[in-house]
């Protein structure tokens, strides 16, 4: 018995309805590479891969990607956004108040979303979007590093 290949890149693209093309191979392959990259790192990543390419494509792209499900797009409360290629299982996130990395966080127990509210509102919830604070292991040693309030 051997295990379902990986799909690449281009055929996830295909898969999911959208044109195959230099530089949304591209996007896909830094987003995927980075660890919840902000635009200008991604474009950064896209450009050695293909070249001069628009920043204003390099939005386009992320926004088409994030559509399709192929990435998620994080925004942490004051923040840029942010994106990564884990998505479908909703797991959640913990950021330093200090110099703002991203890691992420598994859910804690359950099935996604695995936080239940306590009131729907009529909503069928699927997702349950967290987003722990703190201060990560190098600035939280650091002297003089700032302190959430």
């Amino acid at each position: 018995m051997t295990a379902a290949a990986t799909p690449t890149p281009a055929e996830e693209l295909r898969g999911a309805g959208l044109r195959v093309t230099a530089a949304r191979v591209a996007l896909l392959q830094a987003v995927r590479a980075g660890d919840h990259l902000g635009v200008e790192a991604i474009a950064s990543g896209v450009r050695e891969r293909v070249g001069h390419v628009s920043l204003q494509a390099v939005y386009e792209g992320l926004h088409a990607l994030t559509a399709a499900g192929l990435i998620r797009r994080i925004e942490p409360a004051g923040s840029p956004a942010r994106f990564e290629g884990r998505v479908g299982d909703n797991h959640h996130h913990v950021v330093c108040r200090s110099c703002g990395v991203v890691a992420d966080v598994d859910c804690g127990v359950g099935e996604a979303p695995c936080l239940t509210a306590s009131d729907d509102h009529g909503f069928a919830i699927d997702e349950a979007e967290v987003i722990y604070w703190g201060l990560c292991p190098d600035c939280s040693t650091t002297t003089g590093a700032p302190r959430a309030l």
